[in-house]
């Protein structure tokens, strides 16, 4: 497939353009969270998509849905959100309990256009949402210690703008990385991805998201099909 990399480049600036890194001002602490991953099968021919809903503040399961689409777009590096949103916004269009804060497992603005798929997914979704990812793309940070919940601040390459947050979650554990994705403050993103933390590595809502998106057999008794 011909890919065209000079306009959706363009296209990734001009929306990175449209994202608001702030909370909303009628923003009410959720009764619903979710959380959003996608996987891949048949050696990356199948997108499959995950959503789950958990409860606010118990953190339990209420519902997730799954959706398996043909990848229409091939692995690019800094494009990953072309890949993935199509699958994600049919596994969004199927859930009942619309939470109003989305947890996504990749990057926000932490990324070199500021528009990682948290913030790619938020910007169509018009919902608040927060990238977890689990590596660096892109940004500079000092050595985060070794001791849970702590935290040093990620820069843009200028190191002028502050982007995120580098969280070590668990100690012994490679930290996190923590942007806004759209409609939501740098602070307030650290503090809710903080708020979902139950003792593992990941949130809860990106933890859940990541299960039933690569369909790992640990929570296959805890996930009712």
């Amino acid at each position: 497939m011909s890919i065209n990399l000079v306009q959706l480049k363009q296209q990734q600036l001009e929306y990175a353009n449209q994202i608001i890194i702030q909370d909303d001002i009628n923003f009410e602490q959720p009764s619903f969270i979710g959380g959003a991953d996608v996987g891949f099968e048949d050696n990356g021919e199948v997108t499959r998509a995950a959503i789950v809903v958990l409860s606010y503040p118990a953190l339990e399961l209420v519902e997730y849905q799954i959706a398996k689409i043909a990848t229409s777009f091939p692995y690019i590096p800094g494009y990953l959100s072309f890949r993935e949103y199509p699958a994600l916004l049919q596994a969004w269009q199927n859930i009942q309990h619309k939470p109003t804060l989305l947890f996504v497992d990749g990057q926000g603005i932490a990324h070199p256009r500021k528009l990682g798929i948290a913030s790619h997914l938020g910007l169509l979704l018009d919902i608040p949402t927060i990238g977890v990812a689990k590596q660096r793309l892109y940004g500079q940070y000092q050595a985060v210690a070794d001791v849970p919940l702590s935290t040093q601040p990620l820069f843009d390459k200028t190191g002028d703008q502050q982007i995120g947050y580098v969280l070590r979650s668990k100690i012994r554990c490679n930290p996190l990385f923590i942007s806004p994705g759209h409609r939501i403050s740098l602070q307030s993103a650290l503090n809710w991805t903080i708020a979902c933390l139950k003792g593992y590595r990941l949130p809860e809502p990106t933890r859940f998201a990541d299960a039933v998106a690569s369909n790992k057999p640990l929570f296959k008794k805890q996930l009712v099909k």
